[in-house]
């Protein structure tokens, strides 16, 4: 039981915020939330959340983990040079140990700034998800495919789909991730649709990064990259669209047709001046946007607060209009909008009875956040990821007093910080892919 709480429970265009609630919890979900005072169950445990807020874990809905071992490597360069020069020739020195640790430091991170459920994107994705699992949080994992040998590719993902699909009690749901339709040809992106559809998995991946991919695609293909990508069946699954950054009019159309999910990522689309995705006009058409950190290599943190922050003020910014992005909208695209971009809104994202328990309990006693007029506005505007306190996901701690009980944070940062140098190395003259340019 949570006792004593501010429960915020954010639902897209509303915001419920009930004062001095307990929260029961009953295995992995929540139970009910009662006026404070309630006797609890004979054995259960106890945390007392007296003077502070409640509410649905974060979702990150795009991310690459264990990126993180590749933190402020790539700085002040284009989109083409952070590929090509800096980080794919670095990501091909990665062993699956490396990916392992990487990938826990990143769920360190996540866990301490309140993430709970994250999208993640990456290869080697066994160790990657045995790191989840060993961390407590919750997933939704696509080995990337990188458009080369598709037989093997998809082989290989089949092992790790087959090994973790519903592994740690439930939480690890997997998807297929090709990398993107610039890297993978139209023949391969039919064929993985159609074992999409055969599997009964959705797609993840990334969708009109930058004006410069869009431009391609018309030249080469007629179409645009989500018009092409719906023409070879793969919204014809449930797809989550990384970044939509230079979405048209139409291409929201689609989106909005076929249910897709977009991850917006505006820290890393500010920093490689790459265009801001048009919020707004998705979210007008019914397109559920969530929000993602991307990779540590391009925005340098895994912390959806300020991922939240941006998004408001840069939508705000763009169309000239204070009004729009509304504080409930905005804590919406964390927790209900992620969920509805993963395709699990009828469990996650929500504080209500009858959802998986997955909790966050933030301070509000910080001289950053007092004094607090608008719950709503200090915990877009003004609350830190180091405001989070405790961390359930599952109907377990994970996280309780800033203190991890799932993983041994010192362990992870020296296996970390033995493996920077050799991973930073570039001299070898391999690259896991190459951008076009």
């Amino acid at each position: 039981m949570i006792r004593n709480v501010t429960a915020v429970d954010p639902q897209g265009s509303t915001t419920s915020i009930l004062h001095n609630r307990d929260i029961v919890i009953e295995g992995q979900r929540i139970a009910r939330i009662t006026a404070a005072g309630q006797a609890p169950a004979a054995g259960a445990q106890i945390i007392d959340g007296t003077g502070m807020v409640a509410m649905p874990g974060l979702i990150n809905a795009h991310a690459h983990a264990a990126m993180v071992l590749f933190r402020g490597v790539a700085e002040d360069v284009t989109v083409e040079r952070w590929f090509n020069e800096i980080v794919w020739p670095m990501e091909s020195n990665l062993t699956p140990d490396d990916v392992y640790w990487g990938t826990l430091l990143a769920a360190a991170e996540m866990i301490e700034s309140g993430v709970t459920t994250v999208a993640d994107h990456y290869f080697m994705m066994d160790r990657v998800a045995e790191a989840v699992v060993a961390s407590g949080l919750r997933a939704h994992l696509a080995p990337t495919l990188f458009g080369r040998d598709l037989r093997a590719e998809l082989d290989e993902s089949a092992k790790a789909i087959a090994r973790f699909q519903g592994a740690g009690d439930g939480r690890i749901r997997m998807w297929l991730g090709p990398h993107s339709p610039y890297l993978c040809p139209p023949d391969y992106l039919r064929e993985v649709a159609a074992e999409a559809k055969r599997t009964g998995l959705g797609v993840h991946l990334h969708v009109s990064e930058t004006a410069d991919q869009v431009r391609a695609s018309l030249s080469t293909l007629g179409r645009t990259p989500p018009d092409h990508l719906a023409s070879l069946g793969v919204m014809d699954v449930p797809m989550l669209a990384a970044h939509a950054a230079h979405a048209t009019e139409d291409d929201i159309a689609l989106f909005a047709a076929h249910r897709v999910g977009v991850a917006h990522c505006p820290k890393t689309f500010l920093k490689l001046a790459a265009g801001i995705a048009p919020v707004t006009a998705m979210r007008r058409a019914g397109v559920a946007v969530a929000l993602g950190t991307d990779g540590a290599a391009s925005n340098n943190t895994l912390d959806i607060f300020e991922q939240m922050r941006l998004a408001a003020m840069l939508q705000k910014h763009e169309q000239e209009d204070p009004t729009i992005l509304t504080l409930d909208e905005t804590l919406g695209m964390t927790t209900v909008d992620g969920a509805k971009a993963l395709r699990q809104e009828q469990e996650l994202g929500r504080l209500a009875p009858g959802y998986l328990a997955d909790i966050i309990l933030v301070r509000l006693d910080g001289a950053h956040v007092q004094p607090v007029h608008d719950l709503r506005a200090a915990l877009v505007y003004s609350v830190r990821a180091g405001d989070v306190d405790t961390v359930i996901v599952n109907g377990t701690v994970l996280m309780e007093g800033r203190r991890l009980r799932t993983i041994d944070k010192t362990q992870v940062i020296e296996e970390v910080t033995m493996r920077a140098g050799r991973v930073l190395e570039k001299g070898h003259g391999r690259r896991l892919a190459v951008y076009p340019t």
